[in-house]
Formats: structure tokens, sequence, C-alpha cells
């Protein structure tokens, strides 16, 4: 089974990338129309490509210098499975970082080429060419994701001894958590200090709209645009994909039972394979309104997940516990993004709500919002845990009664959820793509039709992309559980040699419990710890989000005073100084946040012990998944206030109302697209880091 598991993953992956690779040549035989928005476009392309070397320029440093590190380390003490884990890691770093540049780089191919058909062809054609630049991030991280756990599986030798090949690929999950984590935090700085300086200058206090080619800061907006919500995100639910799959098979060796380790493999492959297909659905719909097709499309290829994994499931040895663990995740999924939409979308209460109280001034902007905010978190944090509960009593129920087969369950839940990343990804994608699609029309000065039009495909990008920060966070609380419990079996690898006979439940009794006379305090401690780290996170990101955004806007303040002609369309402005300004800021931040998520277990785990890690783990899981939640949302919720407004509403673009619901807008960017995405990682990178970590943690503090 194992082996089988492996050559499907490996099949279905190299399809899968096969598919990207056909889909490129696709995408790049559209031509391209000579003209100001061919030279805009070139303008971003350059912009976006100097500032992702730039960027990974940094990153891959760090993580290359991590991953020596581990792996020497590994050989200087004889340890083969720490080797293998530091070269694990270093084949998740490279992987994570191919994802990004290339899904980024081809998006920015495609937002051109969208604009072509779009004039050309129409809304439903450019619709299909949008979707296939997305799905380019989006199949990626599906198919290097497989291709690199199963080939690395097969690599250490998974065949014959799973336990230590499924624990020598918590390298490839850890290192594809550090460059998301580093990639994300740099993408979000970069992306909002650009749109907040751009917004607050331009639309505030010169009231041009939020494209206008007179707006210094208008490259780097469409730039961050690409490297925060296309090169972010795909590393973000890049890493979650891996993650969710490997703490599975971690957990199911402890079972000794080989299937369970290869469950994981063959659910993501066959997901994998069968949302190849059901995405097609895009270039068949005959919806005319590209939400709806986008939805659609999001719908279908749920159900077929469920449909094929079932069918697959039927015919393995494990019964269909496994399968209703993942599909209970599965349907989470489905609930956290829905939620997201209806707190987020202008079609809805919620956004209306707030674009209403708009009226009143900023100050009402910013309390109707907070409020819908945390509304926005009460329905998904309840599913999550309500599919977390269900699965662990079916897993005991039909895996095993036992409370690893019950944590086995859970951690299939997180892989169901993520099953569906490949199409969350590419409509996430999509995004960016008509946002500059829509971007180039206006700074063109195409026709006011073709412009609606545009506007019509970003408006259904924006909808996705509140969902799959919903389903991003979601699915990072389900896949950082898993590896909490992943954390707790390399305890018990090292533990179970000093205390003979010692069983996976007592030593969770003993660690995790606030009764316990020795480890009680610590857990606690560490609980508290925990709570307040991804707090802490944020206050870092947003306060380099607002420093980035200051220096912006005092750069366009200075252009519009020295050059007085801009406005008046006689001078150009200096596109390229705003972006050395947003790029200069974004690598200089982007370090702090990262090396908090790396040093803060390690100290923890350190300085007061396992019970005190784990404990922390838990308490980052629970309030970043809160914090997580109800940034994402809050921010897209003023975000849709505005477009609201923008459509006629309340006075429409250039009233009061239209400046209020601009400020929320600003204040809510850093939220939705630097903080809140940044919190998923967080607390991912935090649990991996300490399982990691954990042989040398039990080392240190011997089990009492």
């Amino acid at each position: 089974m194992l082996w089988e598991a492996a050559i499907l993953g490996l099949g279905v992956g190299s399809i899968a990338v096969l598919y990207v690779v056909a889909t490129i040549f696709a995408i790049l035989r559209i031509g391209i129309k000579r003209d100001r928005a061919a030279e805009i476009h070139g303008y971003i392309r350059e912009a976006a490509l100097a500032y992702i070397r730039a960027q990974y320029t940094v990153i891959l440093s760090i993580a290359s210098a991590i991953g020596l590190i581990i792996t020497f380390g590994g050989l200087a003490n004889g340890n083969w499975l720490l080797t293998c884990i530091g070269i694990a890691y270093l084949v998740g770093a490279l992987s994570s970082a191919f994802v990004s540049m290339v899904g980024m780089y081809v998006a920015i191919l495609t937002n051109i080429r969208v604009l072509n058909v779009l004039t050309q062809r129409g809304l439903r054609e450019a619709l299909k060419v949008a979707f296939r630049g997305g799905s380019i991030t989006g199949f990626l991280v599906g198919g290097v994701g497989l291709l690199g756990i199963a080939g690395l599986f097969l690599a250490f030798n998974g065949v014959n001894d799973p336990t230590f090949a499924s624990q020598a690929l918590l390298g490839y999950a850890f290192g594809a958590s550090t460059v998301a984590l580093f990639a994300r935090v740099g993408g979000g700085i970069y992306t909002k200090a650009a749109d907040v300086g751009a917004d607050l200058v331009g639309k505030v206090e010169v009231g041009i709209p939020e494209d206008d080619p007179r707006n210094p800061g208008v490259i780097a907006d469409n730039v961050g645009d690409n490297v925060g919500d296309c090169a972010g995100m795909g590393a973000d639910l890049f890493e979650s994909y891996v993650e969710s799959i490997v703490a599975a098979m971690v957990i199911g060796a402890l079972l000794n039972n080989p299937t369970l380790v290869a469950y994981p493999m063959i659910f993501a492959a066959v997901a994998l394979a069968t949302t190849l297909l059901t995405s097609q659905f895009v270039a068949l719909s005959p919806l005319k309104e590209p939400g709806h097709t986008l939805t659609a499309t999001s719908i279908i290829s749920l159900a077929g997940v469920a449909i094929a994994t079932l069918f697959v499931s039927t015919k393995l040895s494990v019964g269909l516990g496994p399968w209703i663990a993942a599909i209970l995740g599965l349907v989470a999924g489905g609930i956290v993004g829905f939620t997201s939409d209806y707190f987020t979308s202008p079609l809805y209460r919620p956004v209306r709500i707030v674009a209403s109280y708009s009226q009143a001034g900023p100050a009402l902007t910013i309390l109707s919002g907070l409020s819908m905010g945390f509304y926005s978190t009460f329905v998904p944090i309840v599913s999550i845990s309500l599919a977390a509960l269900g699965a662990f009593y079916i897993g005991t129920a039909s895996i095993g009664n036992s409370l690893v087969a019950g944590i086995y369950a859970i951690a299939l839940a997180g892989v169901g959820m993520l099953s569906m990343t490949s199409v969350v990804v590419s409509a996430d994608a999509y995004g960016p793509i008509v946002d500059n699609t829509a971007g180039l029309s206006e700074q063109a000065g195409y026709p006011e039709e073709v412009r609606e039009l545009a506007d019509k495909l970003d408006s259904a990008g924006n909808t996705m992309k509140s969902i799959s920060k919903g389903y991003a966070i979601g699915s990072a609380a389900l896949t950082a559980l898993a590896l909490l419990f992943s954390y707790v079996a390399m305890l018990y690898t090292t533990y179970s040699q000093q205390v003979p006979g010692l069983r996976v439940e007592d030593l969770m009794a003993k660690l995790f419990s606030v009764g316990d006379p020795v480890n009680g305090p610590y857990f606690v401690t560490g609980l508290l710890i925990g709570a307040a780290l991804p707090a802490l996170f944020t206050a870092v990101v947003v306060q380099a989000v607002t420093a980035a955004a200051f220096r912006l806007v005092e750069e366009i303040r200075r252009q519009f005073r020295e050059k007085p002609g801009i406005l008046e369309w006689k001078e150009k402005p200096d596109y390229a100084r705003a972006v050395q300004i947003v790029t200069f800021y974004a690598l200089r931040r982007l370090i702090a946040p990262g090396v908090l998520a790396l040093v803060a277990p390690i100290i923890i785990g350190i300085a007061l012990g396992p019970a005190a890690l784990g404990g922390a783990l838990l308490g980052s899981i629970a309030s970043g998944l809160l914090l997580g939640l109800f940034q994402g949302n809050v921010g897209n919720t003023w975000d849709n206030a505005k477009k609201y407004v923008e459509m006629g509403h309340f006075g429409g673009k250039g009233s009061e109302t239209h400046k209020a619901a601009v400020i929320g807008d600003t204040v809510g960017d850093p939220l939705k697209d630097a903080a809140g995405p940044s919190i998923n990682i967080l607390i991912k990178l935090m649990a991996i880091t300490s399982t990691v970590l954990a042989p040398i943690v039990a080392q240190l503090h011997p089990l009492h």
C-alpha cells in the first residue's frame, strides 16, 4: 500500500505539473496589443520581478542557513533522522520559492492578456484566461507538494520504514513554512504600504480615482497585488497543504498500520486529480456572471472530491471512518469560506450596513466594521471545532479505540479541508490578475464599457480572495492541531526510550493536564504566553506597514507639491521612486516577524520544557484562529463597503460617505492582507518548529 500510494502521488503530481506547463504555453500564445496598457504592464513586470528577486535572496539565504545547520548538526551527532530532516528542509524551502515565483510571474504575464481578450472576445473568454493564469499557482501548489512528499518518502525508504520517513518529511514542511512566513509578511508589507499610501493621498486628499496614472504610488500598488495575494498566498497554502498530509502520516505511523500512513497521500492525490477535472467548468460554464461561475466551480469541485475519494476509500481496507473524518474537514472548509463571503460581499447585509453607517463619518465606519468582523468569527470557529470533535469520535469508533486513533482522524479532517487547495488558490490568484487588468484599463484610458467589464471580473476576484483568506486561516487551525499532535509523537519517540512501557495517552495526560502537579503550572504558563504571541506578531506587522505607508505618503505628497503639473497631466510621476521606497521598507521589516515565529518556540521549549511549549502551541492556535479570521474578514468588509459606495450608493465617489469608507478600507488593508494572513503561517511555523525541536527538548527535560 505504501509503494502504491507514493507512486500515485508521483503520478498525479506529475500530471498537475504537466498541466501547468501546457497552460503556461497556452497563455503565452495570446498576443499583446502594443499600446499604453502594455507600456504600464512593463513597469509592473519589471518592478515585481525586482522586488521578488530581492525578497527571495533574503529569504533563501536565511532558509539555506537553517537547513545547513540542521543537516550538518545531524551529521556531527550521528543522527541520521536529523540529517534527513535538514535535507528535506532545503527541498521544501526551494519548492515553496519555486511555486511562488513561477505562479506570480505567470500571473503578471496574464493580466495584460486578459485585457486584450476582454476587448476582442468579451467577458466570458477573459474569465477563462484569468482563471487559467490563477490556476498556474493553484496546481503548482498541489503538483509540487505531492511530488515532494511522495518523492522524499521513497527516498527516505518509507516503504520499509514509514515511521522514519514520515518524521523526516517534517523537514519538508518546515522548510516550506519558513519560506512562506517571510514571503507572506514581506509581500503583505509591500502591497499594503503601497495600497494605503496611494489611497490616503490619491483618493482622500486629492480626490483622484484608485488606479489613476497621475498617482505616483499606482505602479507600486499594482505590483503589491501580485507579490502579496499571488506569491504570498501561494506560499501560504503550499505549506498548509504539505503540513496537513505530513502531520497525518506522522500520527498514522504511531498506529503501526501502513495503510493509515498511506491514506493521506492517496486522499490528496485523488482530490488533486478530481479538481484538475472540475476546474475546467470555468471554461464550460453557461453562467454569465464571473462570480457565479467561480462559486459554482468551487461547489462542483467540493462535491467531486467527496464522491471520488469515497469511491477510492471503499476500495481500501481502512473502512469509511477515515473518509468521513476527512469529509468533515472538507465541509467545515466550505462553511468557513462561505461565511467569509457573507460578511465581506456587497451582496449581503453586513457590508451594506457598514456602508450606510459611513454616512455619519469614519468613526462609525470603523465601529460597525469591527462588530461585523467579530461576528464573522463565531460560525467558522464553531464549525472547525465541531469538525475536529466529530472526527475524533469517528476515529475512535472506526480506526481504533484509542486517543491516537481519534487524533489521527482530526489530522485527516485537515487533509480533507485542504484537498480543495488547488481550486481555492487558483481562484485567489485570479484576484490580482483581474485587479491589475482593471487597473491597466483605467490607467491606459480604455473606453468606459471595457472598464466596466474589467470591474466585473475584479469584483468576482475580491469575493474569491475573501473566501480564500477565511479558508486559509480555517485550514491553518486544523493543520496546527495536527502538528501539535505530531509534536507529541516526536516527544514520544524520545521519552519511550527513557521510560519503557510509556503510552502516548500517558504522555499527553502528564504534559497537557492542568491537574498534573509537576507539569500543570508550566502548561498553563505556556498557554498564556502562546495566546499573546499572535497579538505581538500582529503589532509588529501592522507597525511595519504603517511605517512604510507613512514614508510613501510623504513621497507622494512631495511629488504633487514639487510637480504641480502631474495633476494637470503635464508632468509624469516618478513611479520608480515610490517602488524603491516600498521595496526598501518591506525587505527591511520582513525579518523580525519571521524570527519571532522561529525563536519563540525554541526559547519556551528550552527554558520551560515540553509542557510549556505544548501549552504555547495550543494558546497560539486558539488566539491565532480568532485574530486571523477577524482581521481577514473585517478588512474585506471595509474594502467592499467602500466599493459599494463607489457603485453610487449613499452619495457615491467623492462624497463624504466615500471618504469615510476609504478610511475604513485603509485601516483594514494591513489587517486583511498582511497581519491576518500571516497569522495562518505563524501558528503553523511555531508548531512545525516545535515538532522538529521536540527530541532536543525531551533530552533537556527528562519526563517526571
